[in-house]
Parts: C-alpha cells; sequence; structure tokens
C-alpha cells in the first residue's frame, strides 16, 4: 500500500484508505476515523506560517513569515516549520528529548518554549534528507483543489452530519 501526503509533508496517509480509484479525496465519512481528522486539519494547516518563523517574528510581523511546508505531531498541538526550520524541530525533537512527546498533543508547546527558551542548534547538525524513492510510482494528488473539495464537502454538510465525524472543526469558517 503506497504512502501519500497531502497538502504538506509530514502526514502521510494510505492511498487506500482517502483516494478514490480515480485518484480525488474520498468523501470524509468513506475515510477512517484516524486519517479523517488529520485531512480535516489539514484544510486548516496548508496557509499557514512557519511556527519558528513566527516565533522569530511575531504576530504584527506575520507576513515575513515563511509558509509551512511540513506537519510534526498530532492534530491540534501539531508542529508546522518550512523548509529553512525543519532542522530546529529534528534536533529538538532527535537530541534533546522530543521524542519523548511523540504522540502527545503537548509537543507543539514544549517546542515552542524550548524554541523561545534556547533553540540554538549546532551548526553542523545537518536536520533531514528528504530522498523520493520511485518517484514516478508514488500517487501525488495536487492539495489544494482536494482540500478545496473537502472545505466544500463540509460546508454542504448539515451540523449532525458534522457531528457524526467526531472531528473537531472549531477551526474552520462553516
Amino acid at each position: 500500500m503506497s504512502k501519500v501526503s497531502i497538502g504538506l509533508r509530514g502526514w502521510r496517509f494510505d492511498e487506500q484508505e482517502i483516494l478514490g480509484e480515480d485518484g480525488t479525496l474520498k468523501p470524509l465519512a468513506q475515510i477512517p476515523p484516524e486519517p479523517r481528522e488529520r485531512i480535516a486539519r489539514l484544510a486548516t494547516l496548508v496557509d499557514q506560517p512557519c511556527d519558528v518563523c513566527w516565533l522569530i517574528h511575531g504576530e504584527e510581523e506575520k507576513r515575513r513569515c515563511k509558509q509551512a511546508k511540513v506537519v510534526y505531531g498530532e492534530p491540534l498541538g501539531e508542529v508546522l516549520l518550512c523548509d529553512d526550520h525543519e532542522r530546529e524541530f529534528l534536533y529538538w525533537f532527535r537530541e534533546v528529548g522530543g521524542a519523548d512527546l511523540a504522540g502527545d498533543r503537548l509537543m507543539q508547546n514544549a517546542f515552542h518554549q524550548w524554541f523561545v527558551a534556547e533553540g540554538e542548534v549546532p551548526d553542523d547538525y545537518g536536520g533531514m534528507e528528504h530522498v523520493d524513492t520511485d518517484p514516478d510510482e508514488l500517487v501525488q494528488p495536487e492539495p489544494n483543489p482536494q482540500l478545496d473539495d473537502l472545505e466544500t464537502e463540509l460546508a454542504e454538510m448539515s451540523e449532525e452530519e458534522r457531528d457524526a465525524l467526531g472531528i473537531d472543526f472549531s477551526d474552520l469558517d462553516l
């Protein structure tokens, strides 16, 4: 079973769980609960700034922040990063004890606190090299149209239908 990312690198999904035979995103009700929650959350994250950029520049200079390209962590406790700042998170996660919070929604807060207090990464720390293996064999759906379709699907659902999905949609303007 192939794994795919949608919108941001980091969260990977089993292709058969989320994509129909035509390669488009399945309706939310047909997606299992865990990937459904992540996909719904992605709709609010894809246009957000990098957390590290935001911590450096602040809300008043948010326009200087780069858009996030990668997501780590759990929904509602995720860390969003641009390519330039992924190494800070990886250093914290691998070398400073961040891995102890894997699977915990407190990861975002702990990473933010560490970055503001210390945030120093050795110059020779390499981070992660991303390598595509057999990129022609991987399904790479267009993220924005599918997430736009997702927002449309959610907006067209009744409140009862959205409640039945068991996902917190409070971040979405529905």
